[in-house]
């Protein structure tokens, strides 16, 4: 017993009030509202991920997409927004694309890489040059010397046909003919000596040898009428001829002035200049779509029916599918939508008398087309759920070219007419924003992945309690308030504030980064402060939203509270009992996690089965929690099995749990449990335990260990606070505490309390209030301390074996 006080003292391991919480002095802030803030010109906190996406934004080579990982609500979105927008306004090499018709194969449009702003402006000239055409082609044809010329050319023709009819008909005279024409055919009449048409009557009175003479010479006849038919067909396909080169020639003069007039523009653009060739070439052989126009109302529904009344002229437009003339500096796109055809672009069709049909100007651009020389956005959750998207986004970074296609085409089951436009070069630096999660899945599975994200961007869930980043956060408070009509926050809120940034980090040396929490706080508050009638809010409003947002959630926790307070859940407060002890666990119910007490029990005798985890031979334990089980054998073993072997059989339980068990941090609090029942020394009921174990007896720390401990101190409230009720913590977890003011009152009155434990043998000095012993020279232990009287147990299942074996 003497050697207690001077290893150990209770005192000593007992926390202060003002160590279970990092409290903000409001007096202390340099401001009395955040309207005295200054705004947000900066990130706050992530300095690692500010400094990795910084490098990984100016290396520009194969692969170096980023890929920013971190938990929901830390901000990544705005971060990277905020980060990519910034390093967007460098000057950068962008270039407007333009699809056109491919007049030698109408089916593979063509594409132009053009300098900024000349897309539209090339769209306008083509636009002009149809109109210009549309009004001089017509004129031009219509002016009065051109007719009188084209006039001249059909007098020609007509006088030489004259002259063939003429001097057909004279020698059908001469032979006794008149020439009759109908719609198709000349026919030969034979004439009597009166100069008139002989009739019928009369030719049957002629001779035979008259008939004969007839009959030859309208053989004769014929052949000469067949002579000038022929002359005539090639006079007239000479007028054909001559009047087309007469029209080709005026249309050709009217194209090239226009034409020359476009090139004066674009001479320094070779694609232009080509583009423009390729059209020049193709108005000369269709020319003709400039004059005809529909006389008819039936003509007219026909071309309603079949093509609008520019569906001729449609093959001479400009597609502009980038623009980029108001675009500064580099082009950022957030892919909102990203299915396949969001990504890279589509071709839509139109039904025209049941057969879908499309033609160049109906491409359409894709994110990744908006994007090209810039930078694209896509948060991983949304891409991974789209059909083909993934697919398609990495062909296209892999082969550095966008290449539209119908993905479905060949499924349809209605006929289609498609294109197959030229690819674009792709000059894109892609970042996906998701979870670490689908990172690891896409690293460990998926190699394109490796190749082409090699940036991997960390975001942390805290950062350091320091001025600065203190700073950033009140005037992140400021700059959102403004941003969304918020009320200001007095110097008090937001000391509240800052208190809470630590409790959701769990740590009084750090402030939390998840700050769609923080943001919610902010507009709970002041709504709160709205229905309270207050123009500001203070630290009421704050605390209110907190205790809100708290009883809006804790439903479970209250009915478990309940059965605790009625005896349906067997806890108790007071008291000493063998072999039981308070445990600790966290609930998770998803945006609320609350701790609750649970009874651990062990027995132990005599036997060789070792440790019986009772859970895990119910099958409702995890592999953590197994693990800690063996762990404690080791600990025993080194403890109490030196100079003989170990002869005991010890269950441990959960007491009425029946949803499973895992983690580590009741290992201690088994281990306690089993010390108890060896040395059949009580353990004050009034105290509970968290914390893992190693085989040195070495404590370890926990997570939530705020929430159980305000789990356990609720139940003792509601049982009765007696001023010898409290926890066991890790040491380590002192730094984690932020707990709230209620429990720190309680501390300060004496009313409850909390121990910082390192090993096991302090915290069963605490648990029993007997000394847990130190071995002497001889390895022995003082028969009066719990490991004397534990070591005495299990002496005495050995010797008992041995007996029974002899």
């Amino acid at each position: 017993m003497a050697n207690y006080h001077d290893s150990f003292s209770k005192t000593k391991a007992e926390l202060r009030p003002e160590q279970l919480k990092k409290i903000v002095d409001y007096s202390s802030l340099p401001f009395d509202s955040t309207e005295h803030v200054e705004k947000l010109t900066n990130i706050v906190g992530q300095q690692r991920a500010r400094s990795v996406m910084n490098f990984g934004l100016h290396v520009n080579k194969p692969g170096y997409n980023l890929y920013v990982a971190g938990i929901e609500g830390v901000g990544k979105t705005s971060f990277v927004n905020t980060v990519v927008h910034d390093f967007s306004e460098k000057e950068a090499t962008l270039f407007d694309w333009c699809y056109v018709n491919n007049f030698e194969d109408e089916y593979k449009p063509k594409v132009l890489k053009l300098p900024v702003g000349l897309g539209k402006q090339l769209q306008k000239s083509m636009e002009d040059l149809l109109k210009d055409l549309q009004v001089d082609i017509p004129t031009a044809f219509n002016e009065e010397n051109r007719l009188k010329n084209r006039s001249s050319i059909i007098r020609k023709y007509k006088d030489q046909v004259d002259q063939v009819y003429k001097r057909t008909n004279e020698i059908a005279a001469e032979n006794g003919f008149l020439l009759k024409q109908s719609d198709s055919t000349v026919a030969t009449i034979p004439m009597g000596e009166d100069g008139n048409p002989i009739s019928e009557e009369a030719y049957k009175k002629l001779t035979e040898e008259q008939r004969a003479a007839i009959e030859r010479n309208s053989v004769k006849l014929q052949e000469i009428i067949l002579e000038a038919t022929e002359s005539i067909l090639r006079f007239e396909q000479d007028l054909k001829k001559s009047l087309a080169g007469f029209d080709h020639q005026t249309a050709i003069t009217t194209i090239d002035f226009h034409i020359d007039e476009v090139k004066k523009i674009y001479k320094d653009c070779p694609e232009v200049m080509h583009y423009i060739k390729a059209v020049r070439k193709d108005l000369k052989n269709n020319f003709q779509i400039f004059l005809s126009t529909p006389t008819t109302k039936e003509d007219k529904q026909l071309g309603r029916l079949f093509n609008d009344e520019n569906q001729a002229l449609k093959k001479y437009t400009i597609n502009v599918l980038v623009d980029h003339s108001e675009t500064t500096g580099m082009p950022v796109i957030s892919a909102d939508n990203p299915t396949f055809y969001n990504l890279m672009g589509k071709v839509e069709y139109e039904n025209r008398m049941g057969v879908m049909s499309t033609d160049f100007t109906k491409i359409k651009p894709g994110y990744l087309h908006n994007a090209n020389g810039g930078y694209l956005l896509i948060q991983a959750k949304d891409i991974f759920s789209k059909s083909q998207a993934w697919e398609g986004l990495k062909r296209a970074l892999l082969i550095h070219k966008l290449q539209i296609e119908n993905i479905g085409e060949h499924a349809s089951v209605i006929a289609t007419a498609s294109v197959n436009p030229d690819p674009i070069q792709l000059d894109v630096k892609v970042i996906i924003i998701g979870n670490m999660d689908i990172y690891q899945a896409l690293y460990h599975h998926d190699e394109d992945f490796r190749k082409l994200f090699k940036i991997r961007v960390d975001f942390d869930v805290e950062m350091k309690y320091n001025q600065e980043n203190i700073a950033g956060l009140v005037s992140f408070i400021h700059t959102h308030g403004k941003k969304y009509g918020l009320r200001h926050f007095d110097s008090s809120a937001v000391a509240k504030i800052i208190e809470y940034s630590s409790r959701v980090a769990g740590d009084q040396h750090k402030l939390s980064t998840h700050f769609n929490l923080q943001v919610e706080l902010l507009y709970e508050a002041d709504a709160w402060a709205g229905i309270m009638g207050d123009d500001l809010v203070t630290a009421k409003h704050i605390e209110k939203a907190i205790q809100e947002k708290r009883y809006r959630s804790n439903l479970y926790e209250e009915k478990i509270q309940a059965s605790i307070d009625e005896g349906s859940i067997l806890i108790d407060t007071i008291g000493e009992k063998i072999g039981q002890v308070n445990g600790l666990a966290v609930y998770d119910l998803g945006q609320y996690h609350f701790g609750k007490p649970s009874r651990i029990t062990a027995t132990t005798f005599m036997g060789k089965k070792g440790f019986v985890n009772i859970e895990r031979e119910s099958q409702m334990s995890g592999n953590t929690h197994n693990k800690g089980v063996y762990i404690l054998g080791g600990y025993l073993g080194q403890k109490f099995a030196q100079k003989y072997p170990l002869v005991l059989t010890a269950h441990i339980a959960f007491e009425q749990s029946y949803g499973g068990v895992d983690g580590d941090s009741a290992s201690s609090t088994e281990l306690y449990a089993i010390l108890s029942s060896l040395a059949e020394i009580p353990i004050h009921q009034g105290l509970a335990v968290t914390g893992s174990v190693n085989q040195k007896g070495e404590i370890q720390p926990i997570g939530g260990v705020n929430e159980k401990i305000e789990g356990f101190y609720n139940v003792c409230k509601n049982k009765g606070l007696t001023g010898k009720q409290g926890v066991l913590i890790p040491h380590q977890n002192v730094k984690n505490l932020m707990l709230n003011d209620e429990v720190i009152e309680s501390v300060r009155d004496g009313q409850f309390h909390i121990y910082k434990v390192r090993t096991i043998e302090e915290g069963i000095e605490i648990l029993t209030g007997i000394p847990a012993g130190h071995p002497n020279e001889q390895g022995d232990y003082d028969k009066e301390t719990v490991y004397g009287k534990a070591a005495m147990k299990l002496r005495m299942f050995m010797e008992f074996a041995r007996e029974q074996e002899r």
